[in-house]
């Protein structure tokens, strides 16, 4: 896959001849409503497995043909260049991806080991939808590089029969479905969660569910309750019995923990918590994950963060969500909603006290409007990315990019002469992201929360990664 940013005049009938694609290709993996309207900045994904490689300063052709795996005739073949040796910086060289034509009685399997691929890359890259339908003759581009196993979850709270159609776009990019949440009560009961249409769903698309319980909602910090059921071992065993019969009942096969606003002097009272909980769930064969605030060191102050014990956390559970996203809140001042360079922060302090291979990268999939000037206790509108650039679209508003938060965001005026500003996230603010996943050997990626339409996320996902399902 590419990522093109577009330029002033720029159209997509362009854009798909100079790559070499179909323009269907680029509508469809965009999920473009109008293709006749871009604008300025607005980043798209590029379909294929071929490279554009852009010459650097002192490279020969031999070079980048060693890089890419390919031959200096190839390269000629398929580039109009006069003198192989003068090529200069800054030309743009076509190379393709590798081709094999299928021949009698070969398989997907054993070409797969030929070139060192997986079935599944094989499968995606070629877009094949019966592997066992596969004639000879058939030319198939080979994937390019190796995409790390990593797991991958999505919280869901649109519940009830809404969130079905929601899991069954995008099962097939997830590892673990949480729905959003069982609310715990101060006597170790649990409100009910509508949460069997999510479930089902998740299943049929060969997805782990995992319960999720929280001490918090929209309307309360969850402090005081969180306080009466971690000092209660009365309570706090039966809820754990209440937590292994929903599970039972509903299929669950792990437990996700998001206590948020803990009380400092509970950190112990959390920590022995969730050894009690893993002890009795893992004797019953679940598995346990706890989502915990983005810190920077283990001495932070504040409500979110004091309780939240990175290294106690890191020992005792099975694997951790760092829940890296919100700081641009939605009662805040405009901001990146996930600043790159601050989960970074985060990341750096987190892999010294937790294991890398129990850690996953909290990644937000909404944007945000802001009216501006930002008046205290305004909320912005949360609503996708895609909204995000149609809004752009709208309001012929030119996108531009933060590269130090790694986000992408506008300004505009709407019909009522108001300003605005969004923060949102496109194909260039998510391959940072999986970039940073791969550079910090992270298990995994979380996602908050389902629902959002942001075709480019999966795309680019698939692209970068096999996802361990």
């Amino acid at each position: 896959m590419f990522i093109h940013v577009i330029k002033a005049g720029e159209t997509l009938w362009q854009i798909a001849n100079n790559y070499r694609v179909p323009i269907a290709g680029i509508i469809e993996l965009n999920g473009l409503s109008d293709p006749n309207r871009l604008v300025i900045g607005q980043a798209l994904v590029i379909p294929g497995e071929d490279v554009f490689h852009t010459v650097r300063p002192g490279e020969t052709l031999w070079a980048i043909a060693q890089t890419y795996g390919t031959t200096v005739q190839t390269i000629l073949q398929n580039n109009q260049i006069e003198n192989p040796d003068r090529i200069y910086p800054g030309l743009t060289i076509y190379i393709p991806a590798p081709r094999h034509r299928i021949a009698p009685g070969e398989t997907l399997w054993a070409i797969a080991q030929r070139y060192g691929v997986s079935i599944q890359s094989l499968i995606k890259a070629n877009r094949i939808a019966d592997p066992d339908s596969i004639y000879p003759g058939t030319i198939l581009v080979i994937p390019r590089r190796p995409r790390p196993l990593i797991s991958v979850n999505g919280y869901i709270y649109m519940l009830g029969e809404s969130a079905a159609p929601i899991v069954r776009e995008v099962g097939e990019h997830l590892t673990y479905l949480s729905p959003f949440a069982y609310l715990i009560r101060e006597d170790g009961s649990l409100q009910p969660a509508d949460d069997v249409p999510a479930i089902q769903a998740a299943e049929a698309e060969g997805v782990t569910p995992m319960m999720a319980v929280t001490n918090f909602t929209a309307t309360s910090r969850g402090e005081n309750l969180a306080h009466i059921v971690l000092n209660s071992t009365q309570i706090t065993d039966r809820l754990l019995t209440q937590i292994i019969n929903t599970m039972r009942a509903k299929g669950y096969l792990g437990l996700n923990i998001d206590f948020e606003n803990v009380l400092p002097a509970d950190r112990e009272a959390y920590n022995r918590f969730l050894e009690r909980t893993v002890a009795r769930l893992h004797a019953e064969g679940f598995f346990v994950s706890t989502a915990v605030a983005p810190k920077t060191t283990g001495a932070q102050t504040g409500l979110l963060y004091e309780a939240h014990d990175y290294a106690a956390h890191g020992r005792i559970v099975d694997f951790v969500i760092l829940m890296t996203y919100e700081w641009g809140w939605r009662k805040g001042p405009p901001q990146a909603i996930s600043p790159l360079n601050q989960i970074k922060r985060v990341l750096d302090y987190a892999v010294t006290v937790i294991p890398r291979e129990k850690i996953f990268f909290g990644f937000q999939i909404y944007a945000r409007d802001w009216l501006i000037p930002h008046v205290e206790g305004q909320e912005a509108e949360t609503f996708s990315p895609q909204e995000a650039v149609s809004r752009a679209v709208r309001y012929g508003a030119a996108i531009q990019y933060d590269t130090v938060a790694a986000s992408p965001f506008f300004r505009y005026t709407d019909e009522r002469g108001r300003g605005h500003e969004v923060w949102f996230e496109d194909a260039r603010s998510a391959q940072a992201k999986f970039d940073t996943v791969r550079d910090y050997s992270l298990r995994g990626i979380s996602y908050w929360a389902l629902g959002y339409p942001f075709p480019q996320n999966w795309v680019l996902l698939e692209d970068n990664f096999t996802v361990r399902k």
